[in-house]
């Protein structure tokens, strides 16, 4: 706060870091709070000089030439209310999936006491499923009374139910079982607190306001923009907010699409020597963006569109991970890619 103070007093308008693990963090939001114009750029960048000595002041000097004359690029960061949308999203995806081990931990421990309705329930967590549960808990010991508690589809499986509902089901068990219902309880209960958070920062998030930290003027809010992606076949809401929570609303940051793909590490490194062109490695990227495109890839595979035959007709000579990678071929022939 102090180096805030005296930058601003000695009229500094522009502050170079590099981006060190999280431990720009800090300094960035500070200095840029104080009015600053703050740059991230990455240390493979401005990497000094081989053979000259390193300090951290000939660093500063050196991060301070190279910003003066033009020669850094700046690395992305989101504006304060894309960052406070992507902690919720991101937040999101880490209960969502604790909440998957604990289900599955819900089938391990029914597994453990001989009871296989996994078998037969094609959802645990379901109306069914979960009224089961609920009775095994409660005492109930009785596979046909456990069985009468089907509903829908399943009243035509009460036979089956009734066998895998069989088994050696004891009082310690249903104490397990009670605690992990509770606790996959209680993370769907935040998950449904993180949906309304998400959807309140959305309709904060504004691309009217031009400013320090701001989108460009186009007068559209983050829930139009979610919405807007929720259209793209195979992305549903919860996917269009992650994206927009990653890659933020203006897209003047990336020149073409293909820039995009480039920097979400989803397309293969291109190393020139000579004559002689090889891939490289894509590289880590980011996860959480890969995560929810890679979802998105697979739900889009599935469906019954242009995407949908481009992947089932290139999965047959190529495989999966080709057939479901991003192609900047096919991302510029069809409106939705």
């Amino acid at each position: 706060m102090e180096l805030g103070d005296k930058l601003v007093c000695q009229g500094v308008e522009r502050v170079v870091m590099e981006a060190t693990g999280s431990y720009w963090r800090p300094f960035f939001y500070l200095l840029e709070a104080r009015g600053l114009d703050c740059w991230l750029v990455n240390a493979r960048d401005v990497k000094n000089v081989p053979g000259r000595p390193k300090t951290d002041k000939l660093d500063a000097v050196w991060l301070a030439e190279l910003a003066e004359r033009g020669m850094v690029r700046t690395s992305f960061v989101p504006p304060k209310a894309v960052r406070q949308l992507r902690d919720f999203t991101r937040t999101r995806t880490v209960f969502v999936q604790e909440r998957t081990r604990h289900k599955h931990r819900v089938d391990k421990a029914l597994q453990d006491a001989q009871i296989k309705l996994s078998d037969v329930v094609s959802d645990l967590f379901g109306r069914s499923g979960r009224a089961m549960l609920d009775a095994l808990v409660t005492g109930e010991r009785n596979p046909r009374a456990l069985a009468e508690l089907a509903q829908g589809s399943l009243v035509k499986k009460k036979t089956a139910l009734a066998e895998a509902l069989t088994g050696q089901f004891e009082d310690h068990h249903a104490r397990l079982l009670g605690v992990l219902l509770s606790t996959v309880d209680h993370l769907t209960g935040q998950i449904h607190e993180l949906d309304r958070l998400i959807a309140q920062t959305l309709e904060e998030i504004s691309t009217s306001d031009d400013g320090p930290g701001t989108e460009p003027s186009s007068g559209v809010s983050g829930r139009v923009l979610a919405e807007k992606l929720d259209a793209v076949p195979g992305i549903g809401s919860a996917t269009a907010q992650i994206i927009l929570a990653e890659i933020g609303a203006d897209m003047s940051r990336f020149p073409t699409p293909e820039h995009l793909v480039s920097w979400a590490k989803l397309c293969p490194r291109t190393i020139q020597s000579g004559a002689k062109n090889t891939a490289g490695p894509a590289g880590q990227g980011n996860p959480w963006l890969k995560g929810a495109l890679g979802e998105a890839a697979n739900a889009a595979a599935r469906a019954n569109t242009f995407l949908g035959a481009g992947y089932r007709r290139i999965v047959k000579r190529r495989g999966h991970a080709k057939a479901s990678s991003p192609s900047p071929a096919r991302s510029s022939s069809s409106p939705g890619t």
